[in-house]
Protein backbone atom coordinates (compact mmCIF):
# COMPACT_ATOMS: atom_id res chain seq x y z
CA UNK A 1 0.00 0.00 0.00
CA UNK A 2 3.00 2.59 0.92
CA UNK A 3 4.22 1.63 -2.66
CA UNK A 4 0.99 2.49 -4.48
CA UNK A 5 0.95 5.44 -2.84
CA UNK A 6 3.91 6.70 -4.59
CA UNK A 7 3.38 5.88 -7.47
CA UNK A 8 1.17 9.44 -9.01
CA UNK A 9 -2.59 8.41 -10.30
CA UNK A 10 -4.63 10.11 -12.62
CA UNK A 11 -6.97 11.90 -9.57
CA UNK A 12 -7.78 14.50 -8.12
CA UNK A 13 -8.66 15.66 -4.68
CA UNK A 14 -12.46 16.42 -5.32
CA UNK A 15 -12.84 12.72 -6.53
CA UNK A 16 -12.55 13.43 -10.61
CA UNK A 17 -10.41 10.52 -12.53
CA UNK A 18 -9.63 6.89 -11.18
CA UNK A 19 -6.82 4.31 -10.77
CA UNK A 20 -4.35 3.93 -13.62
CA UNK A 21 -3.41 0.15 -12.63
CA UNK A 22 -1.43 -0.30 -15.73
CA UNK A 23 0.08 -1.35 -17.85
CA UNK A 24 2.11 2.28 -18.00
CA UNK A 25 5.19 4.10 -17.56
CA UNK A 26 5.69 5.51 -14.26
CA UNK A 27 8.48 7.15 -14.53
CA UNK A 28 6.94 8.95 -17.58
CA UNK A 29 4.08 9.98 -15.06
CA UNK A 30 6.47 11.43 -12.66
CA UNK A 31 8.16 13.50 -15.04
CA UNK A 32 5.21 14.81 -16.77
CA UNK A 33 2.18 15.43 -13.23
CA UNK A 34 0.41 18.25 -15.81
CA UNK A 35 -0.45 15.64 -17.93
CA UNK A 36 -1.63 12.76 -15.97
CA UNK A 37 -3.39 15.45 -13.24
CA UNK A 38 -3.71 18.77 -15.85
CA UNK A 39 -4.70 22.13 -13.97
CA UNK A 40 -8.64 22.10 -13.85
CA UNK A 41 -8.09 25.46 -15.86
CA UNK A 42 -6.78 23.12 -18.95
CA UNK A 43 -9.01 22.67 -21.90
CA UNK A 44 -9.17 22.12 -25.49
CA UNK A 45 -7.26 20.10 -28.06
CA UNK A 46 -3.88 22.26 -28.18
CA UNK A 47 -1.36 20.20 -30.05
CA UNK A 48 1.46 18.51 -28.30
CA UNK A 49 4.02 21.28 -27.15
CA UNK A 50 7.16 19.26 -25.62
CA UNK A 51 10.01 17.15 -27.28
CA UNK A 52 12.66 15.92 -25.10
CA UNK A 53 16.33 15.58 -26.92
CA UNK A 54 16.57 11.74 -25.01
CA UNK A 55 13.92 10.47 -27.37
CA UNK A 56 15.45 11.68 -30.09
CA UNK A 57 18.00 9.19 -32.44
CA UNK A 58 21.42 9.42 -31.82
CA UNK A 59 24.08 9.87 -34.12
CA UNK A 60 27.65 8.57 -33.30
CA UNK A 61 30.78 8.84 -34.96
CA UNK A 62 34.32 9.07 -34.33
CA UNK A 63 34.72 12.32 -32.62
CA UNK A 64 31.60 12.94 -31.53
CA UNK A 65 27.72 12.56 -31.75
CA UNK A 66 24.49 14.69 -32.78
CA UNK A 67 20.55 14.38 -32.34
CA UNK A 68 17.81 16.63 -33.33
CA UNK A 69 14.17 17.57 -32.91
CA UNK A 70 12.50 18.95 -35.93
CA UNK A 71 9.29 18.68 -37.34
CA UNK A 72 9.80 15.25 -37.20
CA UNK A 73 10.21 15.14 -33.90
CA UNK A 74 7.71 18.12 -32.59
CA UNK A 75 5.38 18.33 -35.78
CA UNK A 76 4.06 22.03 -34.38
CA UNK A 77 7.66 23.21 -34.65
CA UNK A 78 7.33 24.21 -38.31
CA UNK A 79 9.74 27.91 -37.67
CA UNK A 80 12.91 26.57 -36.17
CA UNK A 81 14.75 22.88 -35.76
CA UNK A 82 17.29 21.99 -33.02
CA UNK A 83 20.38 19.95 -32.90
CA UNK A 84 22.42 18.86 -30.19
CA UNK A 85 25.83 18.26 -30.80
CA UNK A 86 28.78 17.21 -28.66
CA UNK A 87 32.66 17.30 -29.99
CA UNK A 88 35.59 14.72 -28.43
CA UNK A 89 38.98 17.31 -28.03
CA UNK A 90 40.26 17.32 -31.53
CA UNK A 91 36.89 16.34 -33.05
CA UNK A 92 35.92 17.98 -35.89
CA UNK A 93 32.12 18.66 -37.94
CA UNK A 94 33.43 19.22 -41.02
CA UNK A 95 33.50 21.80 -43.40
CA UNK A 96 30.48 22.59 -44.69
CA UNK A 97 27.59 24.79 -45.41
CA UNK A 98 23.82 25.00 -44.88
CA UNK A 99 20.74 26.12 -47.20
CA UNK A 100 19.11 27.62 -43.52
CA UNK A 101 20.95 30.30 -40.84
CA UNK A 102 23.09 28.60 -38.07
CA UNK A 103 22.30 30.00 -34.32
CA UNK A 104 24.06 28.25 -31.66
CA UNK A 105 25.01 28.40 -28.11
CA UNK A 106 28.09 26.57 -26.13
CA UNK A 107 26.85 24.61 -23.67
CA UNK A 108 29.89 22.93 -22.08
CA UNK A 109 33.44 23.09 -22.89
CA UNK A 110 35.50 25.44 -25.43
CA UNK A 111 35.29 24.62 -29.51
CA UNK A 112 37.28 26.64 -32.57
CA UNK A 113 35.10 27.33 -35.07
CA UNK A 114 36.27 28.68 -38.70
CA UNK A 115 34.27 30.87 -41.50
CA UNK A 116 34.77 32.43 -44.85
CA UNK A 117 32.31 34.81 -46.58
CA UNK A 118 30.94 35.36 -49.50
CA UNK A 119 33.64 38.07 -50.16
CA UNK A 120 36.76 36.03 -48.98
CA UNK A 121 36.89 36.70 -45.23
CA UNK A 122 37.61 35.15 -42.87
CA UNK A 123 37.16 34.48 -39.13
CA UNK A 124 38.62 32.42 -36.93
CA UNK A 125 37.39 32.16 -33.08
CA UNK A 126 37.42 30.29 -30.26
CA UNK A 127 34.45 29.91 -28.49
CA UNK A 128 33.37 28.64 -24.87
CA UNK A 129 30.53 28.35 -22.25
CA UNK A 130 27.63 31.21 -22.75
CA UNK A 131 29.27 32.04 -26.09
CA UNK A 132 26.72 32.33 -29.48
CA UNK A 133 28.08 32.06 -33.22
CA UNK A 134 25.62 32.74 -36.81
CA UNK A 135 26.29 31.55 -39.75
CA UNK A 136 24.19 33.04 -41.85
CA UNK A 137 23.01 30.62 -45.21
CA UNK A 138 25.02 29.46 -47.47
CA UNK A 139 27.91 30.82 -45.00
CA UNK A 140 31.11 27.83 -44.94
CA UNK A 141 32.00 27.03 -41.53
CA UNK A 142 33.59 24.30 -39.67
CA UNK A 143 33.61 23.56 -35.35
CA UNK A 144 36.60 21.52 -33.56
CA UNK A 145 36.14 20.67 -30.27
CA UNK A 146 39.58 21.68 -27.84
CA UNK A 147 41.03 20.15 -25.31
CA UNK A 148 38.54 19.64 -22.98
CA UNK A 149 35.68 18.66 -25.45
CA UNK A 150 32.58 20.69 -25.78
CA UNK A 151 28.49 20.37 -26.09
CA UNK A 152 26.95 22.91 -27.83
CA UNK A 153 23.07 23.56 -29.44
CA UNK A 154 22.73 24.34 -32.70
CA UNK A 155 19.44 26.04 -34.12
CA UNK A 156 18.30 26.72 -37.84
CA UNK A 157 15.59 28.75 -39.19
CA UNK A 158 13.81 25.95 -40.64
CA UNK A 159 11.40 23.47 -38.98
CA UNK A 160 11.91 20.60 -41.90
CA UNK A 161 16.18 21.02 -41.40
CA UNK A 162 17.99 18.18 -40.87
CA UNK A 163 21.61 17.78 -40.20
CA UNK A 164 22.41 15.04 -41.34
CA UNK A 165 21.35 16.15 -44.95
CA UNK A 166 23.78 19.32 -45.09
CA UNK A 167 26.15 20.75 -47.83
CA UNK A 168 29.62 18.73 -46.71
CA UNK A 169 33.30 19.48 -48.43
CA UNK A 170 33.62 16.08 -48.53
CA UNK A 171 30.91 14.60 -49.91
CA UNK A 172 30.94 17.35 -52.26
CA UNK A 173 34.52 16.12 -53.17
CA UNK A 174 33.45 12.35 -52.98
CA UNK A 175 30.66 12.92 -56.23
CA UNK A 176 32.87 14.46 -58.48
CA UNK A 177 35.32 13.24 -60.73
CA UNK A 178 38.42 12.68 -60.36
CA UNK A 179 39.31 14.59 -63.55
CA UNK A 180 36.64 17.51 -62.77
CA UNK A 181 38.69 18.05 -59.39
CA UNK A 182 41.81 17.79 -61.36
CA UNK A 183 40.94 20.38 -64.06
CA UNK A 184 38.95 23.04 -61.15
CA UNK A 185 42.08 22.47 -58.79
CA UNK A 186 45.30 22.49 -61.19
CA UNK A 187 46.76 19.58 -59.70
CA UNK A 188 46.82 15.90 -61.46
CA UNK A 189 44.31 13.71 -60.43
CA UNK A 190 46.30 11.40 -58.75
CA UNK A 191 46.25 13.72 -55.75
CA UNK A 192 42.52 12.67 -55.27
CA UNK A 193 43.28 8.91 -54.66
CA UNK A 194 42.84 9.08 -51.14
CA UNK A 195 39.78 11.42 -50.81
CA UNK A 196 36.69 10.47 -48.34
CA UNK A 197 34.50 8.46 -50.38
CA UNK A 198 31.16 9.44 -48.33
CA UNK A 199 30.27 12.73 -45.92
CA UNK A 200 32.74 12.52 -42.82
CA UNK A 201 30.09 14.93 -41.35
CA UNK A 202 31.76 14.10 -37.60
CA UNK A 203 35.29 13.03 -37.54
CA UNK A 204 38.48 12.85 -34.84
CA UNK A 205 41.37 14.83 -35.73
CA UNK A 206 44.20 16.31 -33.59
CA UNK A 207 43.54 18.80 -31.23
CA UNK A 208 44.31 22.28 -32.68
CA UNK A 209 47.67 24.47 -31.56
CA UNK A 210 46.90 27.88 -29.89
CA UNK A 211 44.91 30.05 -31.47
CA UNK A 212 47.74 32.29 -33.22
CA UNK A 213 49.47 29.32 -34.58
CA UNK A 214 46.38 28.69 -36.61
CA UNK A 215 45.31 31.72 -38.27
CA UNK A 216 45.18 31.99 -41.67
CA UNK A 217 45.51 35.94 -43.26
CA UNK A 218 42.64 36.90 -45.97
CA UNK A 219 44.03 39.47 -48.63
CA UNK A 220 40.73 40.99 -48.42
CA UNK A 221 40.87 41.23 -44.37
CA UNK A 222 38.49 39.47 -41.77
CA UNK A 223 34.73 39.70 -41.90
CA UNK A 224 33.03 43.21 -40.66
CA UNK A 225 30.95 41.94 -38.52
CA UNK A 226 31.84 39.12 -35.66
CA UNK A 227 29.80 35.76 -36.10
CA UNK A 228 30.39 35.69 -32.15
CA UNK A 229 28.51 36.99 -29.42
CA UNK A 230 29.79 36.75 -25.17
CA UNK A 231 26.02 36.49 -23.97
CA UNK A 232 27.02 35.76 -20.55
CA UNK A 233 29.37 38.98 -20.24
CA UNK A 234 26.13 41.38 -21.28
CA UNK A 235 24.42 43.07 -18.53
CA UNK A 236 21.42 41.18 -17.54
CA UNK A 237 18.11 42.39 -17.14
CA UNK A 238 17.54 41.59 -13.49
CA UNK A 239 14.39 41.69 -11.14
CA UNK A 240 13.25 39.73 -8.15
CA UNK A 241 12.48 36.18 -10.27
CA UNK A 242 15.41 36.27 -11.96
CA UNK A 243 16.95 37.65 -15.34
CA UNK A 244 17.10 37.63 -18.56
CA UNK A 245 19.84 38.37 -21.22
CA UNK A 246 18.77 39.04 -24.63
CA UNK A 247 20.63 37.81 -27.98
CA UNK A 248 19.34 39.79 -31.47
CA UNK A 249 19.94 42.72 -34.16
CA UNK A 250 20.65 45.27 -31.42
CA UNK A 251 23.47 43.76 -29.82
CA UNK A 252 24.53 40.84 -32.20
CA UNK A 253 23.81 42.68 -36.18
CA UNK A 254 25.29 39.25 -37.90
CA UNK A 255 21.86 37.17 -36.87
CA UNK A 256 19.04 38.49 -38.94
CA UNK A 257 16.91 35.48 -38.92
CA UNK A 258 17.57 34.45 -35.36
CA UNK A 259 16.60 36.21 -31.95
CA UNK A 260 16.85 34.64 -28.65
CA UNK A 261 16.93 35.25 -24.51
CA UNK A 262 18.65 33.41 -21.68
CA UNK A 263 16.26 33.13 -19.22
CA UNK A 264 16.61 32.41 -15.24
CA UNK A 265 13.57 31.91 -12.87
CA UNK A 266 14.33 31.43 -9.80
CA UNK A 267 12.69 28.86 -7.13
CA UNK A 268 9.36 29.95 -6.72
CA UNK A 269 9.41 32.60 -9.48
CA UNK A 270 7.63 32.50 -13.15
CA UNK A 271 8.32 33.83 -16.57
CA UNK A 272 5.54 36.50 -16.66
CA UNK A 273 2.39 35.68 -18.59
CA UNK A 274 2.68 37.36 -22.03
CA UNK A 275 3.17 36.59 -25.56
CA UNK A 276 5.28 37.19 -28.84
CA UNK A 277 3.79 39.26 -31.37
CA UNK A 278 6.24 38.41 -33.99
CA UNK A 279 7.39 34.97 -34.35
CA UNK A 280 6.66 31.44 -32.62
CA UNK A 281 8.58 30.33 -29.37
CA UNK A 282 11.13 27.29 -29.97
CA UNK A 283 12.26 26.39 -26.28
CA UNK A 284 15.23 24.70 -24.84
CA UNK A 285 15.61 24.30 -21.41
CA UNK A 286 19.24 24.04 -19.85
CA UNK A 287 19.05 22.88 -16.13
CA UNK A 288 15.83 22.94 -13.33
CA UNK A 289 12.54 22.10 -13.53
CA UNK A 290 9.62 24.03 -14.88
CA UNK A 291 6.06 23.75 -15.94
CA UNK A 292 4.40 26.25 -18.95
CA UNK A 293 1.06 26.79 -19.41
CA UNK A 294 -0.27 28.09 -22.78
CA UNK A 295 -3.27 29.58 -23.97
CA UNK A 296 -4.43 29.49 -27.70
CA UNK A 297 -7.97 31.33 -27.29
CA UNK A 298 -11.33 30.22 -27.37
CA UNK A 299 -11.40 28.24 -23.94
CA UNK A 300 -8.09 26.22 -25.02
CA UNK A 301 -5.45 25.75 -22.82
CA UNK A 302 -2.46 23.29 -22.10
CA UNK A 303 0.38 22.74 -19.62
CA UNK A 304 3.20 20.58 -19.90
CA UNK A 305 6.06 19.80 -17.29
CA UNK A 306 9.99 20.17 -18.88
CA UNK A 307 13.48 19.69 -17.82
CA UNK A 308 17.05 19.68 -18.84
CA UNK A 309 17.07 18.39 -22.32
CA UNK A 310 13.51 19.11 -23.68
CA UNK A 311 12.14 21.26 -26.04
CA UNK A 312 9.02 23.50 -25.43
CA UNK A 313 6.87 25.45 -28.02
CA UNK A 314 4.72 28.15 -28.68
CA UNK A 315 2.75 29.74 -31.66
CA UNK A 316 3.14 32.95 -32.24
CA UNK A 317 0.84 35.37 -30.17
CA UNK A 318 -0.29 32.30 -28.09
CA UNK A 319 -0.36 33.45 -24.15
CA UNK A 320 2.19 31.53 -22.10
CA UNK A 321 4.08 31.79 -18.51
CA UNK A 322 6.75 29.35 -17.18
CA UNK A 323 6.90 28.43 -13.04
CA UNK A 324 9.93 27.25 -11.78
CA UNK A 325 8.43 23.97 -10.20
CA UNK A 326 12.16 22.91 -8.51
CA UNK A 327 14.16 24.14 -5.38
CA UNK A 328 16.85 25.38 -7.79
CA UNK A 329 17.27 27.71 -10.94
CA UNK A 330 15.14 26.92 -14.31
CA UNK A 331 16.95 27.88 -16.87
CA UNK A 332 16.68 28.26 -20.63
CA UNK A 333 16.31 29.75 -23.80
CA UNK A 334 13.89 31.25 -26.17
CA UNK A 335 14.37 31.32 -29.57
CA UNK A 336 11.98 32.77 -32.79
CA UNK A 337 12.95 33.44 -36.34
CA UNK A 338 13.48 36.91 -36.15
CA UNK A 339 16.13 39.67 -36.37
CA UNK A 340 14.21 41.02 -33.32
CA UNK A 341 12.89 40.12 -29.82
CA UNK A 342 9.44 41.23 -28.81
CA UNK A 343 7.26 40.67 -26.17
CA UNK A 344 4.42 41.62 -24.59
CA UNK A 345 3.54 41.83 -21.10
CA UNK A 346 0.03 41.28 -19.79
CA UNK A 347 0.60 43.27 -16.79
CA UNK A 348 2.46 45.95 -18.55
CA UNK A 349 -0.67 46.34 -21.64
CA UNK A 350 -3.12 46.63 -18.33
CA UNK A 351 -1.12 49.13 -15.97
CA UNK A 352 -0.89 51.61 -19.56
CA UNK A 353 -4.58 51.11 -20.22
CA UNK A 354 -7.86 53.43 -18.56
CA UNK A 355 -7.89 52.21 -15.17
CA UNK A 356 -12.10 52.11 -15.44
CA UNK A 357 -12.15 49.66 -18.78
CA UNK A 358 -9.70 47.37 -17.46
CA UNK A 359 -11.88 47.38 -14.31
CA UNK A 360 -15.12 47.07 -16.61
CA UNK A 361 -13.79 44.45 -18.18
CA UNK A 362 -12.72 42.30 -15.49
CA UNK A 363 -14.49 42.87 -12.35
CA UNK A 364 -11.64 43.19 -10.61
CA UNK A 365 -11.02 46.50 -7.68
CA UNK A 366 -8.57 48.86 -6.15
CA UNK A 367 -5.77 46.69 -4.79
CA UNK A 368 -5.41 44.69 -8.12
CA UNK A 369 -5.30 47.86 -9.89
CA UNK A 370 -2.66 49.06 -7.48
CA UNK A 371 -0.42 46.13 -8.43
CA UNK A 372 -0.18 46.73 -11.74
CA UNK A 373 3.36 48.18 -13.31
CA UNK A 374 4.46 50.27 -15.75
CA UNK A 375 7.58 48.51 -16.02
CA UNK A 376 7.87 45.09 -17.68
CA UNK A 377 9.77 42.59 -15.67
CA UNK A 378 10.20 39.40 -17.41
CA UNK A 379 10.47 37.12 -14.66
CA UNK A 380 8.24 37.67 -11.57
CA UNK A 381 8.52 36.60 -7.71
CA UNK A 382 6.40 37.75 -5.12
CA UNK A 383 7.07 36.67 -1.03
CA UNK A 384 3.92 34.15 -0.23
CA UNK A 385 2.63 34.23 -3.68
CA UNK A 386 3.75 30.88 -4.57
Amino acid sequence: MDEDRRIPQPMRADGSGWWDFGPRNVMRDRQNPDLLVPPVTDAGTLPNLKFSFSDTYMQLNHGGWSREVTVRQLPIATTLAGVNMALTPGGVRELHWHEQAEWAIMLVGRARITAVNQNGRNFIADVGVGDLWYFPPGIPHSIQGLEEGCEFLLVFDDGTFSDLNTLSISDWFAHTPKDVLSANFGVQPENFNDIPNHQRYIFQAEVPGPLDSQRVISPYGTVSESFTHRLLAQEPITTPGGQVRIADTTNFPIAEKVAAALVEVKPGGMREMHWHPNADEWQYYISGKGRMTVFAGEGTARTFDYSAGDVGYVPRAFGHYVQNTGDQSLWFLEIFKSSRFEDVSLNQWMALTPRQLVEENLHVGPTFMHSLRKKKWPVVKYPGFY
